[in-house]
């Protein structure tokens, strides 16, 4: 079985207008941002068809709603570079979000010490599913859902199936709450990570070792790179995000129950699939994701504006989903064409 589930492949070569010719400098400019600007389509269209669709207040709406979801494809982003799937950005979150909230009601922690313990566990969760993926050869779609199904059990166990209402401290809710500007401070904690881990990803060795990991993982340990010690990394990077996403949902509602977190799963993976399609096509990268994001959000957004039904966000999800992966799969086969063809001249 191969230990890949993922292909983080490298980039396609650069297409030089006077030497490739126009058409094709053109192709490739619409393939690599060809999403941003559909992005931009997107909010004039409508705008122009329902004119509060561009207002302030739905741009806040957006950004409070999609933003725990951003942190969640961000940290989907990071496993998918070492060409790895980690479904617990939906299953984890389920018990971070209820164990952030239960330290401080029935154990009396400070939400601060209770944060540090919740990004110490994910963390070490996240550990726990790298050492399954990378010693133990499981495959990461398998491990991860396994190791998911059975932290879903323990926050049913932990949680006794109910809801937990509690009166937590006012600061604790200004780190969802909180606005910065007329903007929702989670927009913030997006930029931070999305640059952060773009630093990480596109300008260190760090980042060039986990692409060559996600590429050609038999390569990478041939030219001396310790492929399990970053897939372990990034798996815990994963989960750190994760967690922290989980205290940002309890922050948002005060609540924890079991049913929330599986919703935020798929569009999370969408989000980082369609991401893989633009600014560096066929290759996973951060601010593709935080597009792909974008148009989940701004897409559903528009849709809702004009009423519909309760049963539309999923089947837009599942749809784009089903579309990235294509669209992934040509931009990779593309770039794969394009390096096996000789230069002109």
């Amino acid at each position: 079985m191969s230990k890949t589930s993922i292909k983080s492949t490298a980039l396609e070569s650069n297409v030089n207008i006077a030497q490739d010719g126009f058409a094709a400098w053109s192709l490739q400019g619409m393939t690599r941002y060809g999403l941003f600007f559909l992005c931009i389509l997107m909010v004039l269209l409508f705008s122009a068809l329902t004119p509060s669709f561009a207002s302030m207040l739905t741009v806040q709406a957006i950004l409070a709603s999609k933003s725990k979801i951003a942190l969640l494809a961000l940290a989907a982003t990071i496993t998918m570079i070492v060409g790895k799937i980690d479904l617990n950005v939906g299953f984890g979150i389920v018990l971070w979000h209820i164990l952030a909230i239960n330290l401080q009601y029935e154990h009396g922690l400070s939400w601060q010490a209770a944060m540090l313990v919740v990004l110490a566990a994910s963390a070490l969760y996240g550990f726990l599913n790298g050492l399954l993926v990378a010693l133990a050869d499981i495959d990461s779609f398998v491990a991860t859902l396994g190791s998911g199904t059975v932290i879903y059990a323990i926050a049913l166990w932990y949680s006794g199936g109910r809801q937990i209402v509690a009166d937590l401290p006012d600061s604790f809710y200004a780190l969802h709450h909180t606005e910065l500007f007329s903007i929702p401070l989670p927009a913030f904690y997006v930029v931070a990570a999305a640059i952060i881990l773009w630093l990480l990803t596109e300008r260190t060795p760090v980042g060039r070792c986990m692409y060559a990991v996600g590429g050609n993982p038999t390569a990478a340990r041939l030219n001396g790179i310790s492929v399990n010690r970053y897939v372990i990394g990034a798996f815990v990077g994963s989960g750190l995000l994760t967690g922290f996403t989980g205290v940002l949902v309890a922050a948002e509602q005060g609540v924890g129950q079991a049913s929330v977190g599986l919703d935020f799963l798929l569009p999370s993976l969408v989000g980082a699939f369609l991401g893989s399609t633009t600014i560096r096509p066929g290759r996973v990268n951060v601010w593709g994701t935080v597009i792909g994001i974008s148009i989940l959000a701004i897409g559903i957004a528009g849709i809702q504006q004009f009423g519909g039904a309760f049963w539309v966000e999923p089947l837009f999800n599942g749809a784009t989903l089903l579309l990235s992966i294509s669209l992934a799969g040509y931009a990779q086969r593309r770039r794969m064409s394009s390096r096996k063809k000789p230069k002109k001249g």
